[in-house]
């Protein structure tokens, strides 16, 4: 008997150069659980696959040159991904000690988070952030502005 799948109104969809890898490291760095993967019996490359991490659905693949391009090949990713988390120094060295550079150590932030960015090894950058204090968007505003001002 199949299973039914179901899928949220908005999922994010990653290009990676070794997908099977890329899986593997975010079951290590980031507890992923793999759902599915279709492999292509051509070549071993991941067609489609299918992932979650704390529950969200994050799909992906390996890099098809006529169809698609990651990070590495593009020279870099404009796009970041937040990791919410209530034990966020302990998850930010997981994901350390599993292969992901550190792009900014974790800091406690003016708008009420503590939070650092990491890279993974295939080009994707992700963020890890913990709630620290309940700040409005006017106090966030507020230390924003005075922040950008200093001399």
């Amino acid at each position: 008997m199949s299973r039914q799948l179901s899928y949220p109104a908005l999922t994010p969809y990653l290009i990676v150069d070794g997908a099977a890898k890329a899986i593997a490291f975010y079951q290590k760095a980031f507890g992923a659980e793999e759902r599915y993967r279709l492999t292509d019996p051509a070549n071993g490359r991941v067609g489609h696959a299918e992932i979650t991490i704390r529950g969200t659905l994050l799909m992906l693949s390996d890099e098809y040159s006529a169809l698609n391009k990651g990070p590495g090949t593009l020279g870099g990713t404009p796009v970041k991904f937040c990791i919410m988390t209530d034990q966020v120094n302990a998850d930010f060295r997981r994901a350390v000690e599993a292969g992901a550079e550190v792009v900014s150590e974790l800091k406690d932030q003016f708008y009420g988070f503590r939070e650092g960015r990491l890279r993974d090894p295939f080009g994707h950058e992700w963020t890890f952030s913990q709630e620290i204090e309940k700040v409005s968007p006017e106090e966030m505003q507020r230390r924003w502005t005075k922040m950008a001002t200093r001399d």
